[in-house]
């Protein structure tokens, strides 16, 4: 959006700084909120349980792209 553009718009709509400013965090704060992640587990137990499964889902994601074989690495290591 071009900065005439805007300046027009904030004319027509006559939204105060005060406002605007609380428009933006309240958005700010509630993509903050879904954005959050869950819990973490509570025992050493749970938490290997759900590294498994984040490698697993992670492995079967890798697995469905298709490489073709003449695809170079970005790095080649050399002894």
């Amino acid at each position: 959006m071009s900065v005439a553009r805007v300046a027009v718009s904030w004319k027509l709509m006559k939204v105060t700084r005060r406002k605007l400013a609380t428009a933006m965090l309240s958005s700010a704060a509630a993509a903050a909120v879904a954005q959050t992640q869950p819990a973490a587990p509570a025992t050493p137990d749970e938490e290997l349980k759900a590294a498994r499964e984040r490698i697993k889902v992670n492995s079967e994601t890798l697995a469905k792209q298709a490489v073709p074989m003449d695809t170079e690495p970005a790095l080649q290591f050399r002894a």
